[in-house]
């Protein structure tokens, strides 16, 4: 879809966020050239800005002092007092240090790239478990959801695996994450906020007792991650750590909501990375064989898929003083949305930003944020990209699509809720 200048201009000029229609949901890219070329700082009708250049959101993500994370003030007017706002307000994404430096420092200690090395076997058995599971319904004659049978399950089993969720006890955490990440959506709903807060309060009483057999019987803090959340420190158990010590544990508040966030975060990630890179590949058949052909470029080509249709689409910061952004004056107190989709299509940083290019270099994307903020997950995401999407090509490179995709109908989160698909092998 290609809009004329006059209608570009109109675009940018009535933009609402809160106010999305249809054609939006199938192909933001459009609207957010529009707003580039037109009102990269755009004022939203609620008084809130809007960002869609590379340079201005690359600027907010480096000043974390003058642009917050936290959203105790911003978010109790969407969601009142409610198990989402609790959530949203404790979970790691949505929190300033000194809460978010204790928290992810403690997460980063089980997410390190050795760690992260060492569950790629795993992954690899269970990709081709699933490949072979498909493979088998395909030789039937039936089509295969690349989502659910796929993208989604592989994220949920790694993300289990780390938490050590039993596997018999995993079948609702997709529909949890999916409730929970809906509520973030601009414009919310009553039936979302119902279903939101219904996740988190299931959620919430699943994890108590997953906690409780966890302090009776630790596991690896090294691997597990809900032990070392329980621990604080690693390979020390809470309770052994002397009170003098001035180490702050988490709250049992804490521990749950980041549990839920860990889930979150890495199930939407990973999910929208392989279904939206398996959509591109086959829109853009020359660069699928090249893949094929130039195996060495799978870490370019995620990085590549990442940039193009980034998973996550918008991010959200308060100004805590006065400022100025792209030349416009801000005031303190005022909601800045940071549109990555866009940021990561801006011709200024990329060249010939539309196209799908999987040997881009340099492609310095936002995909993952920025900062402080930057995805404490990122090594492992990218890890599951690329062997999803690379075993997944060595094993069915003629794959077709058996109709068109569905779009999950979400503005932050950008990815397929189906993909129907046949296979050949």
């Amino acid at each position: 879809m290609t809009f004329s200048p006059g209608q570009a201009a109109q675009i940018a000029r009535d933009f609402d966020l809160l106010k999305l229609d249809d054609a939006f949901y199938a192909d933001p890219f459009p609207y957010y050239r529009a707003l580039r070329e037109h009102a990269p700082v755009k004022r939203m009708p609620d008084g809130s800005y809007f960002l869609t250049r590379y340079r201005d959101i690359q600027a907010v993500y480096r000043d974390a002092q003058t642009f917050r994370s936290d959203k105790t003030v911003e978010f109790k007017p969407k969601y009142g007092e409610s198990l989402l706002y609790e959530h949203h307000t404790t979970s790691l994404v949505f929190n300033d240090p000194p809460r978010h430096t204790r928290v992810r420092k403690i997460l980063a200690g089980a997410l390190t790239v050795r760690a992260i090395a060492a569950l790629e076997p795993d992954l690899v058995r269970l990709v081709d478990s699933l490949l072979e599971g498909m493979a088998l319904r395909s030789q039937q004659g039936e089509t295969v959801d690349l989502i659910e049978d796929f993208a989604s399950a592989i994220p949920v089993e790694v993300i289990g695996n780390l938490l050590g969720v039993p596997h018999h006890e995993r079948a609702p955490l997709r529909d949890w994450s999916l409730a929970i990440l809906g509520a973030l959506e601009p414009k919310l709903g009553e039936a979302q906020l119902l279903r939101g807060n219904q996740a988190v309060r299931e959620f919430i009483a699943y994890l108590q007792g997953l906690v409780a057999q966890r302090r009776a019987c630790p596991g690896d803090p090294q691997t597990d991650i809900l032990t070392r959340l329980i621990q604080a420190e690693p390979g020390v158990p809470a309770a052994a750590q002397p009170a003098e010590s001035g180490f702050e544990h988490l709250s049992e508040a804490e521990l749950l909501h980041n549990c839920i966030f860990i889930l979150n975060a890495g199930h939407e990630t990973t999910t929208n990375l392989i279904g939206n890179a398996l959509v591109a590949l086959s829109d853009w058949p020359e660069q699928k064989a090249r893949l094929l052909a130039e195996t060495q470029l799978a870490g370019s080509a995620i990085e590549e898929f990442l940039r193009f249709e980034s998973s996550n689409q918008l991010g959200n910061r308060m100004t805590a003083v006065d400022t100025v952004i792209g030349g416009v004056a801000i005031p303190a107190g005022t909601g800045i949305t940071l549109c990555i989709g866009a940021a990561n299509r801006d011709p200024e940083q990329f060249a010939e930003p539309d196209r799908l290019d999987l040997g881009r270099d340099p492609n310095r994307h936002l995909a993952f944020g920025f900062g402080i903020h930057q995805c404490a997950g990122m090594t492992l995401a990218r890890l599951e990209g690329r062997i999803a999407i690379s075993r997944f090509l060595q094993r069915f490179p003629d794959y077709r699509l058996a109709g068109e995709p569905v779009r999950g109908g979400r503005a932050r989160f950008r990815g397929f809720a189906q993909l129907a698909c046949r296979l050949e092998r």
